[in-house]
């Protein structure tokens, strides 16, 4: 009983240092948004589009988790304000693709170069680690992940 009470607890502490992690990492990104004249929505598309530069409206979706409603909203934004093309994709009518625009491209560069802002703040505590610590938080957060999706998987298929 007390081993199954210690296994509990290692693992509630570790979901709430991931917890806290994530909820500074929230609220930076806020900031950063906010700074930029950027709603959430609009921030979360923008930088899942600078990795890539392009994507259907559906695999942003997917990648972001937001609603749909949400998602056009955002994007019709960004769209007015000259941050993003929409497209329709060529083999399919009903399906959007999205671009960065050079607008689009030149405000996500500045958003990672921006002082004080969450990009920077992020690289800052990243470089506080030894290059041993980082290499050792990178394994030990892909064992975690890869543990989770195997377990997430194996509960789709039941």
């Amino acid at each position: 009983m007390k081993e199954e009470n210690e296994k509990l607890t290692r693992s509630i502490q570790l979901m709430r240092s991931f917890r806290n992690v994530q909820k500074n990492l929230i609220c930076l990104e806020q900031q950063t948004a906010a700074r930029n004249g950027l709603s959430m929505p609009q921030y979360a598309i923008l930088m899942t589009l600078g990795k890539c530069k392009e994507m259907t409206q559906k695999k942003v979706g997917e990648v972001t988790f937001l609603p749909k409603s949400t998602l056009s909203q955002a994007v019709d934004g960004l769209v007015r304000d000259g941050f993003l093309d929409r497209r329709q994709v060529e083999d399919n009518r009903r399906e959007m693709q999205l671009a960065l625009t050079e607008k689009g491209v030149a405000l996500v560069e500045a958003v990672h170069q921006q002082e004080g802002g969450s990009h920077q703040r992020f690289q800052e505590a990243v470089e506080s680690l030894s290059d041993e610590q980082y290499e050792k938080l990178l394994e030990i957060h892909q064992h975690i992940s890869a543990h989770l999706d195997v377990r997430e998987l194996e509960e789709q298929r039941k």
